[in-house]
């Protein structure tokens, strides 16, 4: 009797497996969520790119799955096309077949918007009913999901804003559209990191603060990405590093009142965007530089050199994409890798707080 297990330390062993084994299933899901999510948002960049964001102009979240099936549909949902202003001032004297082409790529982004609902929705319920959910995690899980609803609302929104007087969307709804898939995308990167088992290295308060700082600079140098593709900035000044011949050009305050040029003149948000990768890159490179001095070996500091080589692909990506006049391949990379930069950013922040804490206290009854 004496060589028996005290039967308490083997209920904690057995719960501390359990939320593991748990974990390790929450984790693969959520990988599957954020892999989907990436490819959303490409689809969506390539949407954007190929104009074809308007070519559905009716929003039917259950009966929009199905497309034209026969000859006579594809003339209706053309017919539909027809009537707003970028058919009659873009596109006019299209074709069915070229319509065709535009209409199933909103179509196949609209169909990956409803498949993450599933995805997500359907094994969160799963897990939860299984006791597989902690706790803590019930309300930012669900908190995501009731963003991932709402996401799909702002998407429509935005079309909206370009079926009645504009040829394409507005660039304020595409901006807030793409920022809040974003924040979808960083939210599971989060709650997955802190799943993940973290290195006990320590490092200084300074670290953390910096990695913060960079996952922010991330996510807004995205939404002035988002402006920059909402006005078709990148289509002019295709050069670098000067733009317009100057190192900082003329004409940036030409509307009036002055801070609408931050949002709607196509040369001051191209530079604000210019401007916005100089800035991450050199606070990516600030922040390396101190981490490998105040924690030298640390896996912080090495996580520190890893993203400083994503943004600084990312931004030589940028640079041929502009230089190149937003080819469809390199524009779509220069966006894919966006998303590569923030999700890296906000797994390196999560990285300093740690994993979750483990839940193992169990009620001993008489």
């Amino acid at each position: 009797m004496a060589n028996a297990p005290a039967a308490p330390e083997n209920a904690i062993a057995r719960k501390v497996d359990k939320v593991s084994r748990d974990r390790a299933m929450l984790r693969t899901w959520l990988m599957v969520v954020v892999a989907t999510l990436f490819c959303l948002v490409l689809v969506g960049g390539a949407t954007r790119l190929t104009e074809s964001g308007l070519s559905i102009t009716e929003w039917k979240p259950i009966h929009g799955v199905i497309p034209p099936l026969s000859a006579e549909e594809w003339e209706e949902e053309f017919a539909l096309y027809q009537r707003i202003p970028q058919y009659q001032q873009v596109n006019k004297g299209m074709t069915v077949e070229e319509f065709k082409t535009i209409f199933w790529w909103e179509w196949a982004h609209r169909l990956l918007a409803r498949g993450i609902g599933i995805v997500f929705a359907i094994p969160l319920l799963f897990f939860w009913l299984t006791g597989r959910v902690e706790r803590r995690l019930r309300g930012p899980l669900v908190g995501l999901l009731a963003l991932g609803g709402f996401q799909g609302f702002i998407g429509w929104w935005m079309v909206s804003s370009g079926l009645a007087n504009l040829v394409s969307v507005s660039q304020y709804r595409l901006a807030v559209h793409l920022t809040i898939a974003c924040l979808i995308f960083a939210g599971c990167v989060w709650i997955m990191r802190g799943l993940s088992p973290h290195s006990r290295d320590r490092a200084p308060e300074s670290m953390h603060r910096w990695a913060m700082v960079i996952a922010f600079l991330c996510i807004f140098q995205i939404y002035l990405g988002a402006l920059v593709a909402g006005l078709d900035a990148g289509l002019s000044y295709n050069t670098w590093p000067l733009m317009d011949g100057a190192v900082v050009p003329s004409d940036l305050l030409l509307q009036q009142p002055w801070w609408i040029n931050l949002f709607e003149n196509p040369k001051t948000v191209q530079f604000i965007h210019r401007l916005g990768a100089y800035l991450l890159w050199t606070a990516v490179l600030i922040h390396m530089i101190l981490s490998l001095r105040a924690a030298p070996g640390s896996t912080h500091a090495r996580r520190t050199i890893v993203l400083f080589g994503l943004v600084t692909i990312q931004a030589l990506v940028g640079i041929v994409t502009l230089l190149t006049q937003v080819q469809l391949h390199s524009a779509l990379a220069h966006q894919g890798g966006a998303l590569i930069v923030l999700g890296f950013a906000v797994a390196h922040w999560r990285g300093f707080i740690g994993e979750y804490p483990q839940e193992t206290r169990i009620e001993v009854r008489d």
